[in-house]
């Protein structure tokens, strides 16, 4: 019976989740009552409970989580001062004689504005509010419209410096190195927020270059529901003034982390600092807006820890009644080694990213199936990127994909639930593929890490 526990933890977990409690109170409350009962029933040993302070401690002495409130108030920045906004106007007009030219501008200014917040809710209502009416007066079909703006939106998943990426690569390391002390390697070498930042470059630009082909592809083929956007006069001055900031700001804080000239956590105080500098210099930056991006900022930074706390004490139980060792025995003896395992574990995330958001799965799931695929010899890096994309498509795909609902509240009310959902299938395709090809030839991930690290 015991061994069961482990499994009815998670199951709860998620039939909670679905009842709509908070995900922090869930995993945490959770953890205390299977742990009580067993205390009662005399199969968990209370003592274990006993390292929970010294785990809250280490998650308030963690350098690289420190990162996650100053991504989050550089990217709430660049968003409340309207730079979006800006940028699309202005792309719009230099694609303005390329067919379907207004949604390549918005898969350029999301991919943009991916990189600058990192946050999938943010993005997709960001670009639901300044483009879809705008794509709808242009001749676009609802279905190409909204499709175009949510698989854009979730791009923040995956292009750096993303606050996904930051959470992966700390929770990758802790698993890596776990994976080596278990190996006998006494010596264990963390995984970079860094490397997992390098690694996810050429996999990002190839799903935002697999989205402009297939925009590009449809205005060929010459659909009716496709109009290319009116030409317009190109001011190139206003256009250089609009796009170098942002890109030079973004340019600084990645650039600096692969070159090993800042950690992620001194490069995303600098991107705070450049966001807030460049939102003077426009006017946008005042005591209101300020308050706004500083509730902002710690409402997100707030949830994230919680979730984080919550997720440590479920992990600690789950461990106090072998869970680790039921899910390594479990993969070890599937047919196939380590492609079934890898399998198995892609296709559970995908589904659980249905109903939990990145953090909950970077924090409870990662944890427990890292070390077993670490320990089979899977490259960190690869493994951190395949599950980025793998839960970008998950938070697509109908019915339940969190993009599609950020969408539909903030789209209008004469745009049918049915076209954006018939909207994404496409672009899942595309990120489909993208895994594919990923699995195939792990060096797409895996090369230019390895390339800068030599």
């Amino acid at each position: 019976m015991m061994e069961l526990v482990p499994a009815l933890m998670f199951v709860a977990v998620c039939a909670a989740l679905m009842f709509g409690y908070p995900v922090a109170f869930t995993l945490g409350g959770t953890a205390l009552l299977a742990a009580g009962l067993g205390i009662v029933g005399g199969v968990f040993d209370p003592e274990l409970l006993r390292a929970f302070p010294d785990r809250l401690y280490g998650i308030m002495q963690n350098g690289t989580l420190m990162a996650v409130p100053l991504f989050v108030l550089m990217g709430v920045m660049l968003e409340r001062a309207r730079i979006a906004e800006e940028l699309l106007v202005n792309l719009a007009r230099v694609f303005s004689r390329v067919p379907s030219g207004m949604a390549v501008s918005v898969v350029v200014v999301g991919a943009l504005l991916a990189a600058s917040t990192g946050i999938v809710g943010a993005t997709v209502v960001t670009m639901g509010l300044m483009s879809l009416p705008t794509m709808l007066k242009r001749g676009y079909s609802p279905t190409l419209a909204t499709g175009t703006i949510c698989a854009t939106g979730t791009l923040g998943q995956i292009i750096p410096p993303s606050i996904a990426l930051v959470l992966l690569g700390d929770t990758l390391s802790n698993a890596y190195q776990q994976a080596q002390l278990s190996a006998g390697i006494f010596n264990p070498q963390p995984v970079s927020v860094g490397d997992l930042f390098v690694g996810a470059i050429v996999p990002g630009l190839l799903l935002v270059l697999g989205y402009i082909l297939y925009l590009l592809l449809i205005a060929q083929r010459g659909r009716p529901a496709v109009a290319s956007s009116t030409e317009e006069t190109v001011d190139f001055y206003r256009i250089v003034a609009s796009l170098a900031p942002p890109i030079a700001l973004m340019v600084l804080v990645l650039g600096s982390i692969i070159s090993g000239a800042a950690t992620p956590t001194e490069a995303a105080a600098v991107g705070a600092l450049g966001a807030g500098l460049l939102a003077a210099s426009r006017g946008a930056l005042n005591w209101t807006r300020a308050g706004e991006v500083g509730r902002s900022t710690l409402q997100v930074t707030a949830m994230v820890f919680a979730i984080l706390i919550g997720a440590s004490l479920f992990s600690l139980v789950f461990r106090g009644y072998q869970g680790e060792e039921l899910v390594t025995g479990f993969f070890t003896s599937l047919p196939g080694g380590v492609f079934s395992a890898t399998l198995l574990v892609m296709l559970a995330i995908f589904l659980l990213g249905f109903i939990l958001d990145f953090i909950e799965i970077t924090f409870v799931v990662v944890p427990i199936v890292g070390p077993v695929l670490l320990a089979m010899g899977v490259d960190p890096v690869w493994l951190g990127i395949m599950i980025a994309i793998n839960l970008q498509t998950s938070f697509l795909t109908p019915p339940f994909g969190f993009a599609l609902f950020y969408l539909r509240g903030v789209a209008p009310q004469e745009v049918a639930t049915g076209a954006i959902y018939r909207g994404v299938m496409p672009f899942i395709a595309i990120q489909l593929l993208m895994l594919c090809l990923l699995a195939y030839w792990p060096a797409l991930a895996t090369w230019l890490p390895g390339l800068l690290s030599s």
